[in-house]
């Protein structure tokens, strides 16, 4: 990478995670080193919080690709942020499964415990509440989930268990 590059991207991310990115751009050919994209993204957000305008900025000339690449990425897939969130990110899904299977009263219901709409985090910032198009487990709907983990079959008192354990 040139100095350039390098100098634009260290704001955004640590020695480590500079030497993660570094590894993966190894494995594609030099032409298509903005096929590492979608974890160098990761890597900052993770380091970061959410991604910045400047951040994915960095990431588009490190990558040597433009910027409205960058963005349409970033946009497209749901696990990235792009505004500052809570500490536990709570996903309901709304497709068609958990519908059915009255998705809509977990979404209130959880409006109502934490006192936020959709979009919103909590004054604490503890929780950030959102809908997803699908999470891939409509056999046990309705279900929702709290950062990496899956809760299924709820109820309003599983989803009260459940805040429970996320401090």
């Amino acid at each position: 990478m040139s100095n350039h590059s390098a100098k634009l991207i260290r704001p955004f991310v640590s020695e480590a995670g500079l030497l993660e990115i570094e590894s993966l751009l190894l494995m594609y050919p030099e032409n298509e080193k903005q096929s590492a994209v979608m974890r160098a993204l990761m890597i900052i957000q993770e380091e970061q919080g959410y991604l910045t305008t400047d951040a994915m900025d960095a990431v588009a000339v490190y990558l040597g690709m433009p910027a409205v690449a960058v963005y349409e990425v970033a946009t497209f897939y749901s696990m990235y942020e792009l505004k500052p969130i809570g500490r536990h990110l709570v996903n309901v899904c709304d497709n068609i499964s958990c519908k059915l299977r009255h998705s809509a009263s977990v979404v209130t219901h959880l409006e109502k415990k934490l006192a936020i709409k959709l979009g919103e985090t909590t004054a604490d910032g503890r929780f950030t509440l959102r809908s997803v198009e699908c999470l891939g487990a409509c056999v046990n709907a309705p279900m929702m989930q709290v950062d990496k983990d899956y809760h299924e079959n709820l109820t309003a008192e599983k989803i009260d268990a459940v805040l429970e354990d996320y401090q």
